[in-house]
């Protein structure tokens, strides 16, 4: 049986959530991809477990990870029901429902008959009595926003859900979100949009100000632009990269030469810095204190130790902050 080791937590950096109460690990693990049905259980709690050893208390899914659609909960649910399960009030763990998951007209989208049932699944499936933050995952522009809302009020008010968040809203309609969930006195704490020194498109639009200064949590996912940011692709592609295994979202005729000539360039700046292009990657997105986490993904444990290495420098001097940008944004 997985006993978890005593120091873990002198390793982490926590963040408190916006103005809640609830602080996250600087560094959460995300389970959208390697914990499906089609990926081995024995690694996926290697996976795990490295990252709760080392502080990492957050683990983020979502109703229609996989593949199959569910089975990354059930995976989760696996593995705390063999391990976990004693460590159950030291985890954050979080899921989602907007995106397809199940035939018909009430198995996407914001409706509160699909929220409901989804999460009830989710719980099943994970063979939990709560969630600690459930998302709304996308913005469903055929449900009233009201009626979402009211969703994530109701299953807070259930018991199903501690805290609430909503995934991929623009600031326009994350500012019509927090006024509803506000006036319900809901406990709406956390938006979890991409982000990362490619994808700046939460500062373009005012989104990631706006959460910061409403007291609203932030966690970016995608923070490696979904593996170009490792430096894996700088000397071709390996068969067993993102790429290399045909995933529906990178594919090589995304690798353009000037996208390539960015990456080598940060990849000099990082070293510059004693880091690797992914460490400084992560740590770029911690840099000014707006965003409360990152979520990373892995496919090996070892993977978790490299990124939580990015931890040790979080600090930028303003040239190197210029030259990123000088050379992300041209």
């Amino acid at each position: 049986m997985y006993i978890a080791k005593e120091d873990r937590y002198e390793k982490m950096i926590y963040n408190r959530c916006g103005k809640s109460g609830l602080r996250l690990p600087a560094l959460s693990l995300g389970m959208w991809h390697n914990f499906g049905s089609v990926n081995n259980l024995e690694n996926m709690k290697k996976i795990l477990f490295t990252a709760f050893d080392n502080g990492i208390t957050h683990f983020d899914l979502a109703n229609n990870y996989g593949p199959v659609y569910g089975s990354a909960e059930s995976s989760m649910g696996q593995i705390l029901k063999s391990d976990l399960a004693p460590y159950r009030d030291e985890m954050i763990i979080s899921t989602k429902a907007g995106y397809d998951m199940w035939k018909g007209p009430y198995g996407i989208g914001g409706s509160r008959k699909y929220l409901t049932a989804s999460l009830d699944q989710s719980l099943q499936r994970m063979g939990l009595d709560y969630v600690d933050i459930f998302y709304h995952h996308r913005p469903d522009p055929e449900t009233p926003v009201e009626e979402t809302m009211y969703a994530l009020d109701q299953i807070v008010r259930s018991g199903k859900a501690l805290y609430v968040g909503i995934s991929n809203y623009k600031k326009e309609q994350a500012e019509e979100a927090y006024r509803i969930l506000k006036e319900l006195r809901t406990p709406f704490i956390i938006h979890q949009p991409s982000y990362s020194i490619l994808n700046r498109w939460i500062e373009e639009d005012g989104l990631k100000d706006f959460l910061f200064e409403n007291g609203i949590g932030c966690i970016a996912f995608s923070p490696l632009q979904q593996g170009v940011l490792t430096g894996k692709y700088l000397n071709g592609i390996p068969a067993d990269s993102r790429i290399g295994k045909k995933s529906p979202y990178l594919h090589e005729d995304a690798l353009k030469p000037e996208l390539l000539e960015k990456v080598k360039e940060l990849n000099r700046i990082a070293e510059e810095r004693g880091q690797s292009l992914t460490q400084m990657a992560l740590s770029w997105i911690l840099k000014d204190g707006k965003v409360t986490s990152v979520l990373i993904g892995a496919s090996r444990p070892e993977q978790v130790l490299e990124n939580i290495k990015a931890l040790d420098n979080i600090a930028f001097s303003e040239e190197e902050l210029r030259r990123i940008d000088e050379i992300a944004l041209r």
